[in-house]
C-alpha cells in the first residue's frame, strides 16, 4: 500500500499528517453586534472569530461547506445556510439572494483566492470583511518516500508543500477542490474529490494506494 500523506494537521487512520503550514488568528476589535449575517468560507474562520469573540453565536452564520458549518455548530453558533459548490465565487452565488437587505460580515484570511466580497458587493450586498487569521510556511523534517500520495487541502499547502519539496513522476496528487487545483504546477496530473472533505480525499487516495 502507498503511504498517503495529509497536508493538514486533522488525524486520520492509515494516513501521515505532513504539516507543511500554521494557522495564525489575528484579534479584532470588531462590533458584531451591527451584523446580521456572517459570512464563514473556511472553519478557521469560525475558529478564529471564536477565539476572540463570543458575540458571533447570536448571529446568523452562512457556511460554504457542510465541514465548515459543523464547525459553527460544535462551538455553538447557528448555522442559516450552507453551500453546495465548495468553491467561493460559486458560494457567492448562491448567497446572492438569501444575504438580501442583510448586514453581512465576511470572516476571511489575510490571503484569499475567491472574488466572493466583489460578486457580493455587485449584486447589492451590504458588506464588510474582516481578516481573522493568516496561513504561514513551517518546515517539515518529514522525508518523503517514494511512490506516495499526496493530499492538497488547500492554496497554502501546496504553495508550502513546494517550498521546500520536489515533485517526483513517482507521486501522486489528490486536491479537496477546484480552487486548491488551480494553484499545483501545470505539469502535475491530480485527482478532484468528489465532495469538498478530507474524508473523501482519504477514500479516493486509498482507492489509488
Amino acid at each position: 500500500m502507498k503511504k498517503i500523506y495529509l497536508l493538514n494537521e486533522q488525524k486520520h487512520e492509515d494516513v501521515e499528517n505532513l504539516e507543511v503550514f500554521q494557522i495564525e488568528y489575528i484579534k479584532s476589535d470588531v462590533d458584531l453586534k451591527k451584523y446580521d449575517a456572517l459570512v464563514f468560507t473556511s472553519k478557521n474562520g469560525v475558529k478564529a472569530i471564536n477565539s476572540f469573540n463570543q458575540d458571533w453565536k447570536n448571529i446568523s452564520s452562512y457556511a460554504i461547506a457542510q465541514k465548515t458549518a459543523n464547525t459553527i455548530i460544535k462551538l455553538g453558533g447557528v448555522v442559516e445556510f450552507i453551500g453546495n459548490s465548495g468553491h467561493g465565487n460559486d458560494f457567492a452565488y448562491e448567497l446572492k439572494n438569501v444575504l438580501k437587505d442583510k448586514k453581512v460580515l465576511y470572516v476571511k484570511a489575510l490571503k484569499t483566492v475567491s472574488n466572493l466580497p466583489n460578486i457580493l458587493k455587485e449584486n447589492g450586498i451590504f458588506l464588510d470583511e474582516i481578516i481573522a487569521y493568516k496561513t504561514s510556511c513551517k518546515k517539515s523534517n518529514i522525508i518523503l518516500e517514494e511512490n506516495s500520495i499526496f493530499i492538497f487541502t488547500s492554496p497554502s499547502s501546496v504553495e508550502c508543500f513546494f517550498k521546500q519539496y520536489s515533485w517526483k513522476n513517482s507521486y501522486k496528487a489528490i486536491v479537496i477542490g477546484k480552487t486548491t487545483a488551480e494553484f499545483l504546477p501545470s505539469n502535475i496530473n491530480y485527482e478532484i474529490s468528489s465532495q469538498t472533505s478530507v474524508e473523501e480525499c482519504i477514500k479516493l487516495a486509498k482507492q489509488l494506494s
